[in-house]
């Protein structure tokens, strides 16, 4: 149904988007749409400690993806070395902080900006870049959009990787708990 909806033959990833129901089940007809060759890659949202490791215990394709909360406030830096080992890589949402005045404006990121004559925001994508993320940075202003394309001609050094990596764990911006997650699912219905 899907992939007539989209007017395709295939999907190139497809996500398993929260850890409440039967998601193993839904994980086990991911890879089997894989198999039929309808999906070509499959991860997760939003899925962490027990239940990640659930699906990577009990999976047989190993996901491509794993799309959590990630920026440089949140850089996710245990979940990246569990993943390290299935070659997993983080899509990253919300990768400028929800749009963060804070996180955008702080003074490591002025400072490169400046250094590289770069926007804030795009001396945080080339981070992400850099520490191997995939983002899709959302916007509809053309400004911005183009700027966002303009992040491959310049790198950042060690130093500053560094010193960006000193605002780890400072802040999240969506912090449900699992047990949140469970009581929304059960709200809405499996059906939803």
């Amino acid at each position: 149904k899907m992939l007539k909806r989209l007017n395709t033959e295939y999907i190139d990833l497809l996500l398993l988007h929260q850890p409440v129901g039967d998601y193993l089940g839904a994980y086990k007809d991911m890879e089997k749409a894989v198999a039929m060759k309808k999906v070509r890659s499959i991860g997760l949202s939003n899925f962490e400690s027990d239940r990640l490791e659930e699906v990577f215990d009990n999976s047989m394709i190993k996901p491509s993806a794993l799309q959590v909360e990630c920026h440089p406030y949140w850089q996710q830096q245990e979940v990246k070395e569990y993943l390290k080992k299935y070659g997993t890589v983080i899509e990253s949402w919300y990768p400028i902080g929800h749009g963060d005045k804070g996180l955008i404006e702080e003074p490591i990121f002025t400072e490169l900006a400046n250094k590289y004559h770069k926007t804030n925001v795009q001396i945080i994508l080339r981070w992400h870049l850099q520490q191997g993320n995939v983002v899709f940075p959302k916007t509809s202003n053309l400004q911005h959009l183009k700027d966002n394309f303009e992040i491959f001609d310049f790198e950042l050094t060690d130093d500053e990787m560094k010193e960006i990596g000193k605002l780890d764990h400072t802040k999240r911006f969506y912090n449900l708990s699992q047990a949140e997650q469970d009581k929304r699912y059960l709200a809405w219905g499996p059906e939803d």
